[in-house]
């Protein structure tokens, strides 16, 4: 009886005594911050919009957001509007004239990032026909020139 007694009490005291709080998880790696120095450069761009027309371009770019130029062929130099947002890169063109679609004003936007040493990305292209916008999507990869 007094085993009993003992293994009650000692769990009853076991449930009063303050519980100990386990730690927080640990939080999860910060993404890399992308720098524009790490993309200055010049880049030979190909946009392959859905299904698969394809435009080759050439991209310079700085670390001053405020230089960078789009080279399309027989057009131009244009300059994008640059933002950074944790390892991506945003460029927004536009409008001007498509190359895909001529006569048809168009403005992009590409999402870009820095993986294995080459520029990888999405594109939307907003299209401004007659009555409703038509928008395209579609993928690019640019290759760094040595």
């Amino acid at each position: 009886m007094r085993r009993i007694a003992l293994v009650c009490s000692a769990a009853v005291l076991a449930a009063c005594a303050p519980r100990q709080e386990e730690p927080p998880p640990p939080e999860p790696p910060a993404a890399p911050t992308l720098n524009l120095a790490d993309l200055a450069g010049t880049w030979n761009v190909v946009v392959v919009v859905e299904p698969s027309d394809t435009v080759r371009s050439t991209l310079v770019a700085t670390a001053d957001p405020m230089t960078w130029v789009l080279n399309l062929p027989n057009r131009p130099p244009m300059t994008p509007r640059v933002m950074v947002d944790a390892d991506s890169v945003m460029l927004d063109y536009g409008p001007f004239e498509s190359v895909l679609r001529p006569g048809v004003q168009v403005s992009t936007h590409q999402v870009a990032r820095l993986v294995g040493g080459m520029l990888v990305g999405t594109i939307v292209a907003h299209y401004q026909t007659a009555g409703a916008d038509s928008v395209a999507y579609g993928r690019f990869e640019g290759t760094r020139t040595p």
